[in-house]
């Protein structure tokens, strides 16, 4: 059965534009064995279809059984930081086409 649950979506204003967006991954354990997985979160337009998916680096080792990354955790200016950075990146929210990958530092620059 297929998985229907997703985050809640978020409004955000960048640069007069309205965004939505949603924690897309939780940091975590890659696949790959030893090797760890930031956060990433799910960008759109609020009028646009054209997702992009900004990826964050993976940050200090959480402790064992600490809780999971709820997104109001998320800081605000840290989403608005990364929206405006996967906008200088060559992303074009109101354009159609695939899901864009962009990975951002820490800051979200």
């Amino acid at each position: 059965m297929a998985r229907t649950k997703q985050s809640p979506e978020f409004q955000i204003e960048v640069g007069g534009e309205p965004y939505v967006w949603r924690l897309h991954r939780q940091p975590g354990w890659s696949s790959d064995g030893a090797e760890r997985h930031g956060m990433a979160i799910a960008v759109r337009h609020q009028e646009g279809q054209r997702e992009a998916v900004v990826e964050f680096p993976p940050g200090p080792q959480p402790r064992y059984g600490a809780p999971l990354l709820k997104p109001a955790q998320i800081a605000p200016e840290l989403v608005a930081r990364a929206i405006a950075s996967a906008v200088a990146a060559g992303w074009e929210p109101q354009s159609r086409g695939k899901t864009v990958a962009i990975v951002v530092d820490a800051s979200g620059g």
